[in-house]
């Protein structure tokens, strides 16, 4: 009885300390700024470089497309949890294809950029993005909000607003509670999570035009998940279904043409 007491009594503190672990360092695992599992494809578009200002101490690095304002929508990009600019090099080259601007932010932490990441540091990042590009003349209903990954929840966040032309996400997923339960079915992440990015309820605000993409090899986010947000979203909604590809999608010319079109249609 006594070793068992004592085994339970050990197995007990080592969970304990598994769960302050993972609650004090569950930003570390979530936010990933030196990761490169992307393809760095030459750039092939001419671009502006400079740093966005959303307080004193915060700059984000931020790359700008810009054909004309007045004549074209303007992208705005909100990239997923790890990795640079660059690794979106391939998308933009694509992006460049069409007639649009395109405004692609780095977040704090990313890219070089002064800040700790976080739920409502993102909500900060993103929003002044938005409001830079209004001091720029560019009205809000002429804005496509673009999540990729761990920025669509940034995306349906802001636009819950119902102010923005349309938004595009691609990969997303329906919580990030959900999210982190596949991969700490043993963790009582309801509890532990700081930054829960709850598209799932937040989406149902959305009045606006959306398009959804997702992999059907998704190996990060399960495909299932971009069908439930479709399922729930409100009309005009569109869903991609890519059957070949994983997490990052490839942008070959159907997505794009696909992407093009939904577009052109508002």
């Amino acid at each position: 009885m006594k070793y068992i007491y004592i085994l339970v009594s050990s197995a007990l503190i080592v969970y304990l300390i598994l769960l302050t672990l993972t609650y004090v360092n569950q930003r570390k695992l979530l936010y990933l700024p030196s990761e490169n599992n992307y393809l760095d494809d030459p750039i092939k578009f001419d671009y502006k470089e400079f740093f966005l200002k959303v307080d004193e101490n915060v700059e984000l690095r931020s790359w700008l497309i810009n054909k004309d304002f007045k004549k074209y929508k303007t992208l705005l990009f909100f990239h997923g949890n790890a990795g640079n600019l660059f690794n979106r090099s391939y998308k933009l080259n694509r992006f460049n294809e069409l007639n649009l601007n395109v405004l692609i932010i780095s977040w704090r932490g990313f890219s070089g950029n002064a800040g700790l990441p976080s739920e409502i540091n993102l909500y900060k990042d993103a929003n002044k993005a938005v409001e830079w590009l209004n001091e720029k003349g560019v009205k809000s209903e002429n804005i496509i909000l673009y999540g990729e990954s761990l920025g669509t929840g940034v995306a349906v966040e802001i636009g819950q607003s119902n102010k923005f032309n349309s938004i595009i996400l691609e990969s997303p997923y329906t919580s990030m509670v959900k999210a982190a339960k596949l991969y700490y079915p043993y963790l009582p992440v309801k509890l532990l999570l700081k930054d829960k990015y709850d598209s799932e309820k937040k989406i149902k605000d959305i009045k606006t035009p959306i398009l959804i993409m997702h992999g059907k090899k998704d190996r990060i986010v399960p495909f299932s998940m971009g069908k439930r947000l479709f399922e729930i979203a409100n009309e005009p909604k569109f869903f991609l279904q890519i059957d070949d590809d994983d997490h990052m999608l490839t942008f070959n010319d159907k997505l794009l043409f696909e992407i093009k079109n939904f577009i052109d249609k508002y």
